[in-house]
């Protein structure tokens, strides 16, 4: 499959990235620093402004799907704002180059807990990163009014972070729009599952139109 890969170089694209050409697909990767990445068989590297929607249409144009990563970086101080703006001019770029399946990482924090309310709007949600994680929850939230596009969203578990655990193990369990959870607190996973996860998706679609989420 050829597949558009935007935030390849950061921590869970670059386990995208891994994982798409161990499988085989052909990826067209977008990002700002192409030295980033060193060539490849069966990887393209676009530099590409993911905020210009024509730039977003013309590297993914021609591509089976569009998987991204993308992330304005969480020491941002715009954060908030670069993320919905990035958001959307990779949605209208994907849509403009006529690709119809589109996958996107989202945050924890549009997870709901058991009262109904999402974890970002929780008294004890972290503020470093309320800004980030409040734009990943919006930008889900337009994607749910999304009726051109067949996309996805992946939610990671709420322990998952950069720095942690790095194994990939083949397996991982699947939930909705509630935390996974085990007997000893919040569920995780590594970088290398959760793209295991995306990747099993992308090959057989079973949450197209939807939010879902992965933990061991």
């Amino acid at each position: 499959m050829k597949v558009a890969l935007i935030g390849a170089t950061g921590f869970v694209g670059n386990a995208l990235l891994e994982e798409l050409l161990a499988r085989g697909h052909d990826v067209t990767a977008l990002v700002r620093n192409p030295d980033k990445l060193a060539a490849r068989p069966n990887l393209h590297v676009i530099k590409t402004d993911v905020q210009d929607a024509a730039r977003v249409q013309a590297a993914v144009a021609g591509n089976d799907a569009v998987i991204s990563a993308f992330n304005p970086g969480w020491a941002n101080p715009d954060i908030y704002q670069d993320f919905m703006s990035g958001t959307r001019a990779i949605v209208a770029g994907t849509k403009a180059a006529g690709v119809k399946r589109y996958i996107v990482i989202g945050g924890a924090g549009s997870l709901y807990a058991p009262d109904g309310t999402q974890l970002v709007d929780s008294p004890n949600f972290p503020a470093a990163i309320y800004p980030g994680a409040s734009a990943a929850r919006d930008g889900l939230t337009e994607l749910k009014q999304e009726s051109t596009l067949d996309w996805t969203q992946l939610s990671p578990p709420v322990a998952f972070h950069a720095g942690g655990p790095s194994e990939r193990t083949g397996k991982y369990r699947v939930g909705g729009d509630t935390p996974l959870n085990t007997g000893d607190g919040p569920g995780t996973i590594s970088a290398a599952d959760l793209a295991l996860a995306v990747v099993d998706e992308l090959e057989a679609p079973k949450h197209v139109g939807e939010r879902f989420t992965v933990a061991w």
